[in-house]
């Protein structure tokens, strides 16, 4: 048993990778939310804005991994399927004053759109991880500036089967096109494919031999968003991002295979990469 959720991994990756968290989520008020916080807060994650709620349970997962190292995920959402736009509103003044405001889709998708809106006049940079896949409205895509699909939550959100580089160009140019600033598609073993308006550029992924792809991407995303806050490119930042999931992939569970600054760092230094 060991701690996850997609939000969770996300925010645990980014304090791990040496940057001020504040996370915005929802528990039940039971064990499993009580030991949630109480890690939260060992890893130095602000969680004045972590809500219990006393009627549903946390969110749980079972996770099944094969021999690849591959999984399949069951979710039971409880409490994370609660979070209200008044519970982002409480948060207005933290969102706004944020460099970077980083999402997923295990919340429902009304405080996606509630806390994207208030980021985007705050002038806050948007970093939408679209997992679980489901589709976007052109309403939400114009408010996010980094979105990060995989191949399969590429293809559900334009439509455009992803089969060689040429497809990933034309499936980021449809992104483009809604408002995105930069499209990252996550490309697992491969590495992550980058589109802005002036890149388009396959990021290669560092060669490890995977255990556990739990939270990989989420770890990615983690790690993008403290790289992007600190002013690196958005290739630099890829390429920082890979090296955090890279690390992760070695090790079994969720949020334990998050690594630290020094860990990523010393990779990059070490393959010069």
């Amino acid at each position: 048993m060991a701690a996850g959720g997609k939000g969770a991994n996300q925010a645990v990756a980014a304090a791990r990778a040496d940057r001020e968290v504040v996370f915005i989520a929802q528990v039940g008020n039971d064990m499993f939310g009580r030991q949630a916080i109480e890690s939260f807060v060992r890893e130095g994650i602000n969680v004045d804005y972590v809500y219990r709620d006393k009627d549903a349970p946390s969110g749980i997962a079972l996770i099944f991994v094969g021999a690849d190292g591959e999984n399949s995920i069951a979710v039971a959402s409880g409490a994370n399927s609660r979070l209200t736009p008044a519970d982002v509103q409480a948060a207005k003044d933290v969102i706004s004053s944020a460099a970077i405001l980083l999402m997923q889709l295990e919340i429902p998708m009304e405080i996606v759109q509630v806390a994207a809106e208030i980021a985007s006049k705050a002038e806050v940079r948007v970093i939408l991880n679209p997992a679980p896949a489901q589709p976007l409205s052109n309403n939400l895509l114009k408010y996010i500036s980094v979105l990060t699909p995989n191949e399969t939550e590429t293809e559900l959100v334009t439509g455009i089967k992803i089969k060689k580089k040429s497809d990933m160009s034309t499936a980021a140019k449809a992104l483009l096109s809604k408002g995105v600033e930069a499209v990252l598609i996550t490309l697992g073993a491969q590495g992550v494919y980058v589109a802005t308006s002036k890149v388009r550029e396959l990021v290669p992924a560092f060669k490890v031999e995977a255990i556990d792809t739990t939270a990989a991407g989420d770890v990615f995303n983690g790690a993008l968003a403290v790289a992007l806050s600190e002013n690196k490119t958005i290739i630099e930042a890829a390429k920082f991002a890979n090296a955090a999931a890279a690390l992760s992939v070695t090790k079994l569970g969720a949020q334990p295979s998050a690594p630290y600054r020094n860990e990523i760092e010393d990779l990059l230094s070490r393959l010069n990469y």
